[in-house]
């Protein structure tokens, strides 16, 4: 049994926040917990606006907390955000996030993080980030 809270996820270094100011993300389930997964709790920052495209990656956003709105960029459709809502990005969507308050997410990935993943420039995670030390 994997039993982990949020401060002791942050006090082993599994909470990451990213380069541009957009988010930070405390990852409490990454590929080294060998369960074929990742979950996250995610909090998307007041006024973020950036460009997303998981191409190796399918991800389950839940939102806790807050509202935003995630656009795809394949039709231009917005979606709005806001507690309660799910959105799935199963097909790779690239896609634009937008905070209008924090927003709290609960996130899944498929395959799992290792822990240090931030955006590369199209908006994806690497498939072998470094891993974080325990």
């Amino acid at each position: 049994m994997i039993v982990r809270n949020m401060i002791q996820a942050e006090q082993q270094g599994r909470k990451i926040v990213s380069p541009d100011g957009n988010w930070d993300s405390t990852r409490l389930l990454l590929k080294e917990d060998q369960m074929g997964f990742s979950f996250h709790i995610t909090t998307i920052y007041k006024g973020a606006d950036f460009q997303m495209h998981y191409q190796n990656h399918l991800e389950s956003v839940y939102c806790i907390s807050g509202e935003g709105e995630v656009e795809t960029l394949a039709d231009g459709q917005k979606y709005p955000i806001a507690p309660g809502t799910l959105y799935i990005l199963d097909k790779h969507d690239k896609h634009i996030l937008r905070g209008f308050s924090e927003m709290k997410m609960a996130c899944v990935f498929n395959p799992p993080l290792n822990g240090k993943e931030v955006h590369n420039p199209d908006g994806a995670y690497e498939l072998e980030a470094e891993s974080i030390d325990q």
